[in-house]
């Protein structure tokens, strides 16, 4: 296998624009790899930039019906064809289905080179739209690239994927998608469903009982969760279960919308818990699937002072090469923000000083955090053959 890392990227995935309001603005892209870029992280020694095709509808009705895919196309002209289209969240644009197939493309280009051994790592920070189900658009998302790329690999022969889902929001699209499937173990940790989009992600779904009981696993974290608590959330349940299921390949959404300026929810990292989080994914990756790893990007509406940081951190994380926390953003960077009139204030730094120390879970502690996680593992842990209650599993 190659030990050198791809990382997908092309101007054109900027289409993707739902128009100057919407939450979901191409410009945090933009501005991540411009800061990749500016930070010498794209001329690592390991990475390549690829540029993608877009998925054409064999790949797309891996996952969704060819109705829905004729539905995307006419939009532009006849906005009321329904399937969750013309939705303040889904806006009908020009070359929606194209933008559309173009990130999927991506993700699958990513998933392809994974599974060729091509490149241990891939990376699409446009990719990770996990809400859009099979037959309607839904937060955002109008192809579920994420699905799209795991039944590739699927049809290749690939018989455990492991998807891990650290979005602010369920991974619900990807879960519906995969629900009876026990080749597919979906894991998403979010802010609970009782007061954020898309209102599900309970313990208590664990996958199809009759085909795929345990394939589903959620951790729903209580509002004001900042980096201590959610990363021992993450260890306390996260690994044990990926470790359990022994996946040949690691797919992971790292929307990173859960930091505590973002303006669509509630938990409280840093960008530093960020990165650390990114870690323990590529750790994770290296301890249980050689190193086969698929990195998505997600949500994250923190245009200037969250994306593009946590996302060169991503890359960087997957290069190999990791940025000290400490690094100055370089000025050209900042003034290229001022320029484009954006209102954030750019950082300076690519740290907020965020604690990422955390004491590991027990079970005779007590807070919301600990409550969500004993909630997850009694859920879903006995289907793994794991002790709820024993700290060492």
């Amino acid at each position: 296998m190659s030990d050198s890392v791809a990382v997908v990227w092309d101007d054109a995935l900027l289409g993707y624009t739902m128009g100057g309001d919407h939450p979901l603005h191409p410009v945090r892209l933009d501005l991540t790899m411009r800061l990749a870029d500016s930070l010498g992280v794209l001329a690592a020694d390991r990475l390549r930039v690829l540029r993608p095709t877009p998925a054409d509808a064999d790949l797309l009705t891996l996952v969704h019906d060819p109705a829905y895919l004729d539905a995307v196309r006419r939009a532009p002209a006849d906005p009321s064809v329904g399937f969750g289209l013309n939705t303040a969240d889904n806006p009908v644009f020009e070359g929606m289905y194209e933008a559309a197939a173009l990130i999927t493309g991506g993700s699958v280009l990513a998933a392809q080179q994974v599974h060729a051994g091509t490149a241990q790592h891939a990376v699409n920070i446009s990719g990770g739209l996990h809400h859009a189900m099979r037959d309607r658009a839904s937060g955002f998302c109008v192809f579920n690239d994420a699905a799209v790329a795991i039944a590739w690999l699927l049809a290749q022969g690939h018989q455990r994927i492991a998807y891990v889902d650290v979005d602010v929001h369920h991974g619900d699209g990807v879960q519906a998608a995969f629900y009876d499937d026990p080749r597919v173990l979906t894991v998403s940790v979010h802010q609970t469903p009782l007061t954020l989009f898309p209102g599900t992600g309970y313990p208590e779904e664990t996958g199809n009982p009759e085909t795929a009981l345990g394939s589903a696993v959620n951790l729903a974290l209580p509002n004001g969760t900042d980096d201590q608590g959610w990363l021992r959330a993450f260890h306390a349940v996260v690994p044990s279960v990926i470790r359990a299921f022994q996946p040949e390949i690691l797919v992971t959404q790292c929307g990173c919308d859960a930091h505590h300026e973002d303006p669509l929810a509630d938990l409280a990292l840093t960008v530093d818990g960020q990165r650390t989080s990114y870690r323990a994914l590529h750790d994770l990756a290296h301890e249980v699937c050689e190193g086969r790893w698929i990195a998505l990007g997600g949500g994250g509406y923190g245009l200037v002072r969250c994306v593009p940081r946590a996302w060169t951190h991503l890359i960087a994380e997957a290069s190999g090469d990791r940025l000290d926390p400490a690094t100055e953003i370089p000025e050209s960077w900042r003034e290229d923000v001022v320029r484009r009139g954006l209102r954030a204030r750019p950082p300076t730094h690519m740290t907020e000083g965020g604690y990422t120390g955390f004491s590991r879970w027990d079970p005779f502690t007590e807070s919301r955090v600990d409550r969500a996680i004993a909630r997850t593992r009694s859920a879903v842990f006995p289907d793994f053959g794991l002790d709820p209650d024993d700290p060492r599993d």
